[in-house]
C-alpha cells in the first residue's frame, strides 16, 4: 500500500509541531523544513486545522502549533482521514470490472486495507516524534531544543 502524498505530509507536519514547545512557525518554515512546496503544505495544514490537531494564527506572531488533540492524535485516525474509506482497487471505476459479482480479491484486499491502519491506531504523534525521531526533526529544522522556545 502507498500513501498519498497528503497523508505523508501530513503526519510529517505533525510530528515537526510535536518536537518545539513555545515556538510557532509559519507554514513556510514548516514547508521549508520539510522541503516541500508551501502550497501543498498550506493545504494539508489547513485539513489538520479543520481536523482540529493544530492550531494557527495569522498575522505578526502568528504561526502553527499542535493542540493537545494533536500530540494524542492515533496515527491510523490521521491516516484513515486523510486516505479516505475508499477501496484499494476500483472496482466500478469507468469500466466495471466483469469478476465483480464474485470477486473475492476485493474482501481481502479490504481487510488487508483495514489491517494496516489497526496497525496504527494504537500510536500517537507523541510516540512518532521518540527518539532518534525528535532530535533529528529538531536537527533538521534548526528549531530550539525542547521547552527552549526561540530566540
Amino acid at each position: 500500500m502507498r500513501l498519498l502524498r497528503s497523508t505523508d505530509l501530513a503526519l510529517r507536519v505533525l510530528m515537526r509541531l510535536a518536537v518545539v514547545d513555545g515556538s510557532t512557525p509559519t507554514t513556510r518554515e514548516v514547508a521549508a523544513d520539510m522541503r516541500v512546496p508551501y502550497t501543498h503544505t498550506a493545504k494539508v495544514v489547513s485539513e489538520l486545522q479543520h481536523m482540529g490537531l493544530v492550531a494557527a494564527r495569522r498575522g505578526r506572531g502568528g504561526g502553527l502549533a499542535l493542540t493537545e488533540a494533536g500530540r494524542t492524535a492515533s496515527v491510523g485516525t490521521v491516516v484513515r482521514a486523510f486516505e479516505g474509506d475508499g477501496d484499494v482497487v476500483d472496482c466500478e471505476g469507468a469500466e466495471t470490472c466483469p469478476l465483480i459479482t464474485g470477486c473475492r480479491l476485493r474482501g481481502a484486499l479490504r481487510r488487508a486495507q483495514e489491517a494496516f491502519f489497526a496497525s496504527l491506531d494504537p500510536l500517537t504523534v507523541t510516540d512518532m516524534v521518540a527518539s532518534p525521531t525528535g532530535p533529528l526533526l529538531l536537527g533538521i529544522s534548526g528549531a530550539p531544543p525542547h521547552g527552549t522556545g526561540r530566540d
